[in-house]
């Protein structure tokens, strides 16, 4: 008989995660080594407005069904300007095979032909990817090529809502091949900090920009990039199926 048992996570229950299934499944502390994930799993992020530290709301991920190649996750909120409930698929590894990507200022969703390079275990210091992957909107069959830059920075100690946690810093800039006229392809920049303990981000920082020629003025020195949301996600909660 499965319990569902949540756990607000504070330093001191940070001790205990070991025990909380998760959706990018690391065990321990080895980023490499990979954990079952768990039907009924959920996870909870507090989203924050960087530009000006306002909170927009709480986003929640549960996993719904588990399968040899894929994991889909439900995604809800209780804020809609945080996007519509959806299904996101993902590897057992924790790299994206159906989730949103920003392309002008608006969160659309693709469907990756391969795997999006997320992350490539093991998290070294120093280890850096640059692929390219192909993907396609199901709402309207537009495709694009997507490029990710993904760098790992080192480790650092950080607190957030959920406790105190040991990362390890990813930062991935990523190209969202959604060239549309006289707008460039959005550049998204995401710094993320990548807890082995859990096996998931407990925070990221993402933002973008592109350029818009229709919005530069007559001389190309003035022509700024057109900034897009800049959200801050913090981990505030984690609840285990068992």
């Amino acid at each position: 008989m499965n319990i569902e048992r949540v756990i607000k996570f504070t330093s001191v229950a940070a001790s205990r995660v070991g025990a909380v299934g998760c959706l990018l499944l690391a065990a321990a502390a080895a980023p490499g080594a990979i954990a079952a994930s768990v039907a009924g799993d959920s996870w909870a992020y507090r989203v924050i407005n960087g530009y000006n530290n306002e909170v927009r709301g709480n986003i929640r991920y549960r996993i719904d069904k588990v399968e040899a190649d894929r994991v889909a996750v439900a995604f809800t909120n209780d804020a809609v300007l945080l996007g519509q409930p959806r299904t996101e698929l993902y590897t057992p590894d924790g790299n994206w095979l159906r989730h949103p990507l920003i392309n002008h200022e608006r969160a659309v969703e693709y469907e990756f032909a391969q795997p999006y390079p997320a992350y490539m275990f093991p998290l070294d210091t120093g280890k850096s990817w640059s692929l390219r992957v192909n993907a396609v909107n199901p709402a309207n069959g537009k495709r694009a090529s997507v490029r990710v830059d993904g760098e790992v920075l080192g480790t650092e100690r950080i607190t957030v809502l959920a406790g105190t946690f040991d990362t390890i810093k990813v930062r991935r800039r990523i190209y969202a091949g959604d060239w549309e006229g006289a707008r460039a392809e959005t550049n998204i920049t995401e710094i993320e900090w990548y807890a082995p303990a859990l096996g998931r981000a407990i925070r990221t920082d993402s933002n973008s920009s592109y350029m818009d020629q229709d919005r530069c003025s007559d001389e190309m020195s003035a022509c700024m990039p057109v900034r897009g949301d800049w959200h801050i996600f913090e981990l505030v909660e984690a609840s285990a199926a068992r």
